[in-house]
């Protein structure tokens, strides 16, 4: 006989009793009361340097399976090889004009919109894309705070310990892709000079010198490192110099800081010179002069990563991905900003990896608002609030009015 028991004034044999036990018990599950569902759209993107779109299908899945509505323009995708199909497979609603796309509460976009299209956008709504401060004209902030938008530079967006993700990502790629480019036109079917990126035995090394030490300097040191290569590296910086070794893992990595004598023999000995200092502000100084280049190896290459900030070699001009190159004093230049759209799915994923947590986090939260008044690194993105420039750099560059976001985050509170 099976012990019997009283449980809730009812006789329940222990067998039962066990066999109850391996049920699942249905629970009530806690609602977020602050949740908010998002209507996205993303555009596509018009300028002939950029190829990416700022959300996969992968992600748009997981947006529209947590409740928000994606909308997407026909044929945003192509150039990442993203079908139409993919994303209205993945839940997305696929648009065929811009206005519908331009319409919703929150514009994702990678390249900053014309003033046509911000037109298109509803007052009071939400711009995510980047800026482009050196190439940032005052009509369009004008327009933009005529139209009160909220607007967000993902560049600006840093982490929570200070980095910048959307940066660094597109970085990690300019510096790895900038050594395969090298090496296409070092080939002599680009009518380079004839001669393998890297070494083999009983060759000497190809000499690559890397102007920075940054994100694009470490990535491409390392891929020129892997394939064998003879890499110097400068910059500015002496800490930059040393963190650079420290996480590359080569000790006997030569680097040093911009002195010129060194550097200009470093130049007429190169095969490759990559170019990948930044200006924090405004455009990058000249670096290597004319003369310089001058005196460089005939069929050389250079890469001016920085051109999107005016470059930092005295010889570069802005060139396209359909007309990359062109030669001065014998050395092919490869000017093409945005270097990152040159692979364009690889760099939409990496964006996509980061917009999509913004997206769920900012839904989370109750709004653009809360998310910009609830997380420091977000705002720091912000650089126009419902009609208020916020940005002080920009600001000051155009001679503009602004208001500080801190003071209105202890407004609210």
């Amino acid at each position: 006989m099976s012990k019997q028991y009283q449980e809730g004034g009812v006789e329940i044999d222990q067998r039962a009793k066990e066999q109850l036990m391996l049920y699942p018990i249905e629970q009530t599950q806690l609602v977020n009361k602050e949740f908010k569902s998002l209507q996205i759209g993303i555009p596509r993107e018009n300028s002939e340097f950029e190829k990416r779109i700022a959300l996969t299908p992968e992600a748009v899945e997981i947006l529209t399976r947590r409740g928000h509505q994606v909308v997407i323009e026909t044929n945003a995708g192509l150039h990442a090889k993203f079908e139409d199909k993919d994303y209205s497979e993945a839940g997305g609603r696929i648009a065929y004009s811009p206005q519908e796309v331009f319409e919703s509460d929150i514009v994702l976009k990678i390249e900053p919109p014309s003033e046509e299209e911000i037109n298109y956008m509803k007052p009071g709504k939400v711009l995510i894309s980047a800026i482009q401060m050196a190439k940032l004209r005052p009509e369009f902030l004008k327009t933009i705070l005529k139209k009160k938008l909220t607007t967000v530079a993902f560049e600006l967006i840093q982490d929570k310990v200070g980095g910048m993700p959307a940066v660094r990502a597109m970085s990690e790629i300019a510096g790895s892709t900038v050594m395969l480019i090298a090496a296409e036109y070092l080939s002599s079917h680009n009518d380079g000079k004839g001669i393998i990126l890297g070494g083999v035995t009983g060759v000497p090394p190809t000499k690559v010198v890397v102007l920075g030490a940054g994100t694009v300097g470490e990535y491409a040191a390392r891929t020129a490192i892997g394939l064998g290569s003879e890499i110097k590296v400068f910059d500015r910086h002496t800490y930059k110099l040393r963190r650079l070794k420290y996480s590359i893992g080569q000790h006997n990595l030569y680097t040093s800081t911009l002195d010129v004598v060194t550097l200009t023999e470093a130049i007429s000995r190169a095969d490759v010179l990559i170019s990948a200092i930044r200006s924090e502000k405004g455009r990058t100084p000249v670096i290597v002069t004319e003369e310089m280049v001058s005196k460089m190896k005939p069929n050389s290459v250079i890469i001016d990563v920085s051109i999107d900030q005016g470059g930092c070699i005295e010889t570069s001009e802005i060139t396209t991905l359909q007309n990359p190159t062109f030669k001065k004093y014998g050395v092919i230049h490869y000017c093409v900003p945005n270097i990152a759209s040159r692979v364009p799915r690889t760099s939409s994923t990496a964006l996509s990896n980061i917009f999509a947590p913004y997206l769920l986090e900012i839904a989370e939260k109750g709004g653009v608002d809360d998310m910009i008044f609830s997380n420091q690194w977000f705002m720091k993105g912000v650089y126009a609030y419902k009609g208020s420039l916020t940005n002080a750099d920009l600001a000051k560059k155009f001679n503009m009015p602004h208001k500080d976001l801190g003071l209105l985050m202890a407004a609210r509170l």
